[in-house]
């Protein structure tokens, strides 16, 4: 069944039907307001929204880490972050910045950034869900120490790939990959979400190097949130038309001779795990889409 036309309304909700029809017909543009984009939604007071809505802080102590999401969520997009990681000796931490659907079968493009001992790099962790499997990790170290100064992650959502950028270089692309029978993530609305939590159990060197709480609190921070996103309908996914071509440059991107070059040199240089050459966790043979 098609999940994306999966509305019913009874007699009573089709006097609403012009409503919904306003509600879910819109492009959602959100550009950098946390008080209007975000709500905190765990931590008690860990999470915190700074200097009129510009900036946000998550912490994490031996209690309890902290979390966000936003509150439009959508059927395609793309959504750029600036964060500036936990600094100096950030071992056992996981900070995340991720979009995902909800229920069973869930979708989900994941960056997941893995703390360490000081002077170690960060480990950033990439993965792609569709109805609920993943097991599509590619891990990454950056060129640049993360937890120094505000850097961009960014996730293009579009209905041919999905594009994982860092300071605008991509470092990934998945690409939809159905017509040799991959699931890809395209009828599931997606929020997005951050969180900021102890793993010392895997996160650092496999969990050997454990979280050092008299370090705490543990601090990320956050700004220029940048959502340019479709909506979900009753009859799929909508976007009116922005108010430049670029706003909607997104639906159609991929990458040109200049970006498949950048990426090649961060797969070369960067790339410290990808499951499509790792044999041994598939003894059957490599995933479908591995082999392309």
């Amino acid at each position: 069944p098609n999940k994306m036309a999966s509305f019913t309304f009874s007699r009573s909700s089709v006097m609403l039907l012009p409503l919904v029809l306003v509600t879910y017909l819109v492009a959602a543009t959100s550009a950098g307001n946390f008080y209007q984009d975000i709500d905190v939604t765990w931590g008690d007071q860990r999470g915190k929204i700074l200097n009129g809505g510009q900036l946000l802080t998550l912490s994490l102590d031996k209690f309890s880490g902290s979390g966000f999401q936003s509150k439009t969520e959508y059927l395609f997009a793309r959504i750029d972050m600036q964060l500036k990681l936990v600094p100096d000796n950030s071992a056992g931490t996981v900070t995340t910045f991720y979009l995902s659907s909800q229920g069973p079968g869930h979708d989900e493009i994941d960056f997941e950034f893995l703390g360490n001992s000081s002077g170690n790099p960060y480990t950033v962790h990439t993965n792609v869900y569709a109805q609920g499997k993943g097991n599509k990790e590619q891990q990454f170290h950056l060129w640049f120490d993360p937890t120094a100064a505000f850097h961009t992650y960014s996730i293009v959502w579009n209905p041919q790939r999905i594009i994982f950028l860092v300071d605008n270089s991509p470092i990934r692309v998945f690409q939809n990959s159905e017509a040799i029978g991959v699931p890809f993530p395209k009828s599931q609305p997606m929020r997005v979400y951050s969180s900021l939590w102890n793993a010392d159990d895997w996160a650092t060197q496999g969990g050997r190097v454990k979280t050092d709480w008299t370090k705490a609190p543990f601090t990320a921070s956050y700004r220029n949130y940048n959502a340019n996103g479709c909506v979900k309908s009753s009859a799929g996914s909508s976007c009116a038309s922005g108010n430049s071509v670029n706003d909607q440059a997104w639906q159609t991107q991929e990458l040109d001779s200049a970006g498949r070059n950048r990426l090649r040199w961060v797969q070369s240089k960067f790339m410290i795990y990808n499951y499509c050459t790792d044999l041994k966790r598939f003894p059957q043979g490599l995933p479908a889409e591995c082999k392309r």
